[in-house]
């Protein structure tokens, strides 16, 4: 277990951790963890998973704000880096457009469950992500509040 960033107390995060927990079951009808726990131990169990998890937020040109353990390594950045780059940066310039198109159709769709795309780690490093399950993050109220994505599969080219 890694420690989870001091910032993951906050109020936000610990609302965001319940968002991505909510929102992909009621989509998926799955578990993002095999704990059902809420608040702090929520996200701090969400950063901990044994899979990657990332969120963007709802700007124009979004940006991360959230990506756990297994996320910060595969893009090879630490948390503060993170959650300040903008998603798109995620895939090579030749991949954005497809990964547009990913986001416009998971927007449409609610979310996609078998997502496959060669994205870019800050150290150079290109990986193909297998069968994502990336989806709107939707509250209570109905409000579009971002995007979700977690895998398990990945590989080195």
């Amino acid at each position: 277990m890694h420690p989870a960033p001091a910032q993951l107390e906050q109020a936000f995060y610990q609302s965001l951790g319940d968002l991505l927990f909510t929102s992909h079951h009621k989509l998926s009808g799955k578990y993002l963890t095999e704990k059902n726990v809420k608040g702090t131990s929520r996200i701090v169990d969400l950063f901990n998973a044994p899979c990657a998890i990332v969120a963007h937020d709802t700007q124009t040109d979004p940006v991360f704000n959230f990506g756990n353990q297994v996320a910060l390594e595969l893009f090879s950045l630490k948390w503060p880096e993170f959650i300040t780059l903008p998603s798109r940066k995620s895939a090579e310039p030749l991949e954005r457009e497809e990964r547009k198109k990913l986001l416009d159709e998971v927007t449409q769709n609610g979310f996609i469950n078998d997502y496959s795309g060669i994205r870019v780690a800050a150290n150079g490093d290109r990986f193909l992500i297998e069968q994502a399950f990336v989806w709107n993050l939707i509250d209570d109220d109905g409000r579009y509040c971002g995007q979700a994505a977690t895998f398990s599969k990945w590989k080195p080219l």
